[in-house]
């Protein structure tokens, strides 16, 4: 039996989170073992607390340690605009950005037919809800220009259709591309997205 079981166990269940295989899993572990009481201690001590307090917004999706998030109990935030996301990723990414001022929705997914995931296995019909409740004149989804979130974006529109303005983000060339390295996809989104100046 092997001394070093909990520390295989502890590197096995590391190279199982995203972006850390085995090898980077170890030289984390092996990190942390040696800046034992400056990281090791304390993000155990975080990891024990935020697996006991964590949770999702009952409004909107979001993560965080209260029933509503911070975004959503703030009135700064009410000024009428839903930005819809697939997952809490892309709510913080967009909020990194410091561009959003308005309120979020995350529906916990996309629609996919191969996956066996439909409307009701998403949070679509609470967004429905929320567009009276807090007089919500623009819906902009946000969703990801794959298959799945253009057909999850589709079917929402369909949804609020009449009820609320609709948008979505713009696609094409990002700042500091070069047409070069594009996929062709990007140019044509781009292109039809084109504007005048």
């Amino acid at each position: 039996m092997s001394s070093n079981r909990d520390i295989d166990a502890l590197i096995d269940m590391m190279a199982r989170l995203p972006g850390l295989g085995p090898r980077s899993a170890r030289r984390a572990v092996l990190h942390l073992i040696a800046k034992r009481e400056m990281q090791l201690m304390p993000l155990a001590d975080l990891m024990h607390k935020v697996a006991a307090t964590a949770r999702e917004c009952l409004n909107c999706g979001n993560l965080g340690t209260t029933d509503i998030c911070d975004i959503c109990l703030s009135e700064k935030r009410a000024n009428g605009q839903i930005c819809v996301v697939e997952d809490v990723a892309d709510l913080w990414a967009m909020e990194r950005g410091h561009a959003f001022k308005g309120r979020y929705h995350v529906l916990g997914g996309t629609l996919s037919a191969l996956d066996q995931i439909g409307p009701e296995d998403l949070r679509i019909p609470q967004l429905v809800n929320r567009i009276d409740a807090e007089s919500v004149t623009e819906v902009i989804l946000a969703l990801n220009a794959t298959v799945d979130g253009q057909t999850t974006a589709h079917y929402i529109a369909d949804q609020l259709e009449g009820r609320v303005t609709l948008s979505s983000l713009a696609q094409g060339v990002p700042i500091g591309g070069e047409l070069d390295y594009l996929d062709d996809g990007t140019i044509s989104a781009a292109l039809a997205a084109r504007k005048h100046l």
